[in-house]
């Protein structure tokens, strides 16, 4: 009877024994420990299925003969493809009046809106239609925010089970520096999403003003032709260097014949 009792007892201090070291063996796991296990967690990698994800954006500029009307056809396009200006400036001088708009209109409208404003233009200043491909760039956003969050998750669980004032300070630091971290990298998805789902286009029109057509044309085309003339002077110049060095030995040689004559005098 006495050895059984020994037995069960050596049994009992064996299961004992094991599980203060499983304790041991959890608490010895430290932050880092934490932050390399989900650091490790796979990526998400873009494959064929991806929606892809373009920013479109375009840059205008053309003269109107009557940016009154002009505006006024711009704005209901604008209306009609749901958009909207996020930015109207209107410019006047002693030659033109002009106007510049920034337009925001959903994605999928962006070629109707375009050709709508457009229909009518028959010379462009400016045409410029660009489109970025950031799919790359938001997937990796994605995963870096999950990764993130499930971080933030672990150290949630780990701060219920600390039990010393220096644990919880040291927990509370980390989840406040990954939800920095976190609000950051949201707010870059929140701005790209803005930009994928809304196309910008810059639209500049202007008038000239007719009593100073001639004037400007006249002032422009004079200038014009005195650089032109001034580098035909220039060119006419190069062409006949020989003989303008001639004429300086020339001219410096009956100086110098005249002084000796006076000398001889």
């Amino acid at each position: 009877m006495k050895k059984l009792i020994n037995t069960i007892g050596i049994i009992l201090f064996i299961l004992i024994v094991g599980c203060d070291n499983y304790e041991q063996d959890s608490k010895a796991m430290n932050l880092e420990d934490i932050r390399m296990d989900v650091a490790e967690q796979p990526i998400l990698e873009e494959n064929n299925e991806t929606q892809r994800k373009l920013i479109k954006n375009g840059t205008l500029e053309f003269e109107s003969e009557n940016i009154i009307e002009t505006r006024k056809a711009i704005f209901q396009a604008i209306k009609k493809f749901k958009g909207y200006a996020s930015s109207d400036n209107e410019y006047k001088n002693a030659y033109e009046i002009s106007s510049t708009l920034i337009i925001r209109v959903p994605t999928e409208n962006f070629d109707n809106l375009l050709n709508t404003i457009t229909s009518d233009v028959s010379k462009f200043d400016r045409k410029e239609i660009k489109t970025k491909d950031v799919t790359a760039e938001f997937l990796d956003i994605e995963a870096r925010l999950k990764t993130k969050k499930e971080l933030e998750n672990r150290y949630l669980e780990i701060i219920k089970k600390a039990n010393t004032v220096v644990e919880i300070l040291e927990v509370e630091k980390q989840i406040g520096d990954l939800r920095s971290d976190i609000e950051v990298i949201e707010g870059r998805l929140k701005f790209l999403n803005n930009q994928v789902s809304f196309s910008t286009l810059g639209v500049r029109i202007y008038e000239t003003r007719a009593e100073h057509t001639e004037f400007g044309k006249k002032f422009k085309d004079g200038f014009k032709n005195g650089w032109e003339n001034l580098i035909l002077f220039f060119v006419f110049l190069v062409n006949i260097w020989p003989f303008i060095l001639i004429i300086i030995g020339t001219v410096l040689l009956i100086k110098v014949w005249r002084k000796k004559r006076k000398k001889i005098k």
